[in-house]
């Protein structure tokens, strides 16, 4: 990340995973046109959107979108221009290595 004029850039280089929750009206686009959306982004080859939740007027869903060197601030755009909202990012994968959670032993 770079400081510009006192802010933080959005410019992360090297994301190769990123997992959101992200909260969807139930209205159009589908979560397909909503995907294939997200796979025009600079740097994404691959999503999956899982439908977490259905409620009245909301779609509560976790986006998982991996590749190299994606583009952040284009991710976040495109969920916005469907009225979309990151609800949290819950996990990032940045650099050379993919990076998993080790698993803990079963007890």
């Amino acid at each position: 990340m770079q400081l510009r004029g006192g802010r933080v850039s959005r410019e992360l280089s090297g994301l190769r995973r990123l997992v959101l929750d992200v909260l969807k009206p139930l209205k159009d686009p589908s979560i397909v046109d909503v995907a294939l959306e997200l796979a025009k982004v600079p740097g994404v080859q691959g999503v999956n959107i899982t439908v977490n939740e259905v409620d009245v007027e909301t779609l509560s869903l976790t986006v998982v979108i991996e590749g190299d060197n994606i583009e952040f601030d284009g991710i976040r755009r495109v969920l916005e221009e469907v009225g979309a909202a990151i609800h949290s990012i819950d996990q990032v994968v940045a650099g050379e290595k993919f990076v998993e959670i080790p698993r803990r032993p079963q007890e």
